[in-house]
């Protein structure tokens, strides 16, 4: 977590309590170490944040202190709750986890007369009919891409047919019917698109690939969609 990140989320936190909260009880709500709390809340305070307390007692936050409105027209907060709704049908539970929390912290800062329209825009966004996937982790999947590590996964194709590859995961593809995962395939020597719900298991190697400057996502994306799965 980025450190802007983890204070925004002490704020937060402190905001939502109605008594004392601990150092301690903090870490652990951020997955940190108590001295790294110490010296967000000092980093707070010294930014004129009304944070009163002390170690082994416990913060509050002053009441009548709030953030800063943020300046969003009527359609940027639209397309916030839109884009919120779209992630909830892409069955990728780390970025619907995601999306849920890019809402909350909007809505804290937005101003009392825009607020209704994130919570209870009337605009309807349908479930989506993507399968699940079963035997991989999407949230692993997409840190394999950032990190260029190999992945080593058992896939079914179309017939229920087994095979084992190695493939370099380049990216993901989130369609209204389907999830792909883009890759360069070891065994095949060629790019191929591999549907989520057809990964049976999954494995992320500690080997690593080139990723060339962005050759392989520009090759991949330069291909026919309609290129074979598998």
């Amino acid at each position: 977590m980025r450190r802007s990140d983890r204070l925004f989320d002490i704020i937060q936190r402190l905001r939502t309590t109605s008594g004392p909260v601990t150092a301690a009880a903090l870490a652990a709500d951020l997955e940190v170490t108590p001295r790294t709390v110490y010296r967000d809340i000092a980093t707070l305070q010294a930014r004129r944040v009304p944070i009163e307390g002390a170690a082994g007692i416990g913060y509050v936050l002053r009441k009548g202190f709030d953030l800063p409105p943020l300046m969003f027209t009527i359609d940027e907060v639209e397309a916030i709750a839109v884009g919120a709704r779209l992630v909830r049908r892409l069955r990728d539970p780390k970025l619907q986890e995601a999306a849920e929390a890019v809402l909350a912290k909007v809505t804290v800062v937005l101003p009392d007369r825009m607020r209704s329209h994130l919570s209870a825009t009337q605009i309807y966004v349908s479930p989506g009919v993507t399968a699940e996937a079963q035997g991989a982790d999407l949230a692993e999947m997409r840190a394999a891409i950032r990190d260029s590590r190999k992945l080593y996964i058992a896939y079914a194709d179309v017939t229920g047919r087994r095979s084992n590859r190695t493939i370099w995961p380049i990216a993901m593809a989130y369609y209204v019917d389907v999830t792909l995962v883009g890759a360069w395939c070891e065994l095949r020597a060629d790019y191929r698109n591999f549907r989520v719900e057809r990964i049976q298991s999954s494995k992320v190697l500690d080997e690593h690939f080139d990723q060339d400057n962005g050759r392989l996502f520009r090759e991949w994306s330069a291909l026919p969609k309609e290129r074979p799965t598998g």
